[in-house]
């Protein structure tokens, strides 16, 4: 017969298996950040991730830059105004999330801040990422610290194809070099990041759009598992079938 103590554990993992959020809060998971190459699918897992956790939902506004469109026809002509105009955008919203209600709101979000200096290091150079670098040291002590990184580690051909998929007409003729260039200085930033707990998923081996078990998994991962340094996760139930 199981001890009173073996029945209350498995009542309360069995709570927080139910209730992912109650868990997150538990452990102080207030700010959640996920990362990943572009195509890695961080705006769908934040989402649903949002959802899981009735969490605040930010995501990168993207759209409205107004030359992010241009920059992509041509990357060295407009490469230093889409990347002043993605810090300005993503600092106003960072400071916006010191407001928030550390005590009962969480929040997810489908970037970090400390991402915008990986692309300004891939497409700047000289005096334009002099400045770049300038400005951010004064934007970079003033946003919040993540208390969880998860970084969807995925494949350049995983990318490219995601890409396709979702159709926006600017990303259409993306170079595969350029994806797969950015894939590896993701790499060798998240392979050394230590501000925050961090999660490394094999997004090349998980579908949690299409399968529940996989997303199941990885919310459990995410809000249930105590979190230092660098942790890794690959889907391991839905697979056993």
């Amino acid at each position: 017969m199981p001890s009173s103590d073996a029945a209350a554990t498995d009542d309360h993992a069995a709570t927080e298996s139910d209730d992912p959020r109650r868990a997150a809060r538990e452990r102080d998971l207030s700010y959640i950040v996920i990362e990943g190459v572009i195509g890695a699918g961080k705006t769908t897992l934040a989402r649903l991730l949002s959802e899981r956790l009735s969490a605040r939902l930010v995501t990168e506004e993207f759209e409205e830059n107004p030359f992010l469109e241009r920059f992509y026809e041509d990357r060295a002509r407009w490469a230093f105004q889409t990347q002043l105009a993605f810090l300005a955008s993503r600092f106003r919203q960072q400071k916006d999330l010191q407001t928030r209600d550390l005590f009962h709101e969480i929040v997810v979000s489908d970037y970090s801040f400390e991402k915008d200096r990986i692309f300004a290091h891939h497409n700047l150079d000289g005096d334009e990422l002099s400045l770049y670098e300038s400005l951010f040291a004064l934007m970079e002590p003033l946003a919040p610290t993540p208390d969880l990184v998860v970084y969807l580690q995925s494949s350049p051909e995983r990318l490219m194809q995601n890409i396709a998929q979702r159709g926006r007409s600017y990303e259409q003729d993306m170079d595969p070099g350029y994806i797969e260039a950015l894939h590896e200085a993701y790499n060798y930033f998240f392979f050394r990041y230590t501000k925050s707990p961090l999660l490394i998923v094999n997004a090349a081996e998980i579908d949690f759009v299409e399968n529940e078990n996989e997303l199941d998994e990885l919310v459990h991962q995410i809000a249930t598992v105590e979190h230092h340094g660098t942790t890794y996760f690959t889907p391991l139930l839905s697979r056993a079938v």
